[in-house]
């Protein structure tokens, strides 16, 4: 057999390979328990790529505990996965307060700088960062831009990144958090106790097997584009 054949079927068997596995993951889903469909289905903003979101809140204590485990997660994602997080309000005055502090960070960029530690101040040292003024104290005594933070904080772009996140967070029926979303299709379960370790390993072990579905069936539209050949001169 010509060597290009073999190649041919070499990589025939591969993709087969790959197709099944994932079938196989996708087949270990179970609608209604392990994952529910977002309907109606919502963009991403990252088309050709599969995209997980995770709504939180630096409020909540079960995202602190699943911040770690998160990361970890998130390490280990090949690159056709890219990843971004919502922060809820839910009607709570001390979530939108961390809510506007997210984007406000975001903005002067010290937001992956203080991510943790804003946690860790709050869950650990059970610091009161619920409002402006102590928020703004808190990010100019940890290396941040407390007045850059402030003008950002009470700015009409801020305002509006916290409507659109409240208004993403009610179009995937969020209630609870944290919770990740995959590809705008569909939102990851579980089945253990809510925010306790065994719940948040199991969420992800599910949003790995929806990452794999969507592979399965959109495996066109995921597929990372290949290099241009160079034309011959």
């Amino acid at each position: 057999m010509p060597t290009s054949h073999r190649s041919l079927l070499r990589a025939l068997f591969a993709l087969a390979a790959v197709l099944l596995i994932n079938c196989a993951a996708a087949q270990a889903l179970e609608e209604g328990k392990t994952f529910r469909k977002v309907v109606p289905a919502q963009p991403t903003d990252s088309p050709g790529k599969i995209e997980v979101v995770e709504f939180f809140s630096w409020g909540c204590p079960h995202c602190a505990h699943f911040y770690p485990l998160l990361h970890a997660w998130l390490a280990k994602q090949p690159k056709d996965v890219v990843f971004r997080r919502v922060p809820v309000g839910f009607n709570n005055d001390a979530w939108i307060s961390l809510q506007r502090a997210f984007y406000a960070l975001q903005a002067t960029g010290d937001l992956e700088r203080l991510d943790g530690p804003l946690f860790h101040a709050i869950h650990d040292e059970h610091m009161q960062l619920f409002d402006a003024e102590s928020l703004a104290d808190w990010v100019g005594k940890n290396g941040g831009n407390a007045e850059k933070f402030s003008s950002n904080y009470t700015s009409f772009g801020v305002n509006n990144q916290t409507v659109q996140a409240d208004e993403m967070a009610e179009k995937y029926q969020i209630d609870s958090v944290p919770t990740l979303a995959v590809n705008g299709e569909y939102v990851a379960m579980a089945d253990s106790t809510p925010g306790e370790t065994p719940y948040l390993n199991e969420l992800l072990a599910n949003t790995d097997k929806l990452i794999a579905k969507v592979r399965a069936e959109h495996p066109a539209a995921t597929k990372p584009p290949s290099k241009p050949v160079p034309r011959s001169q």
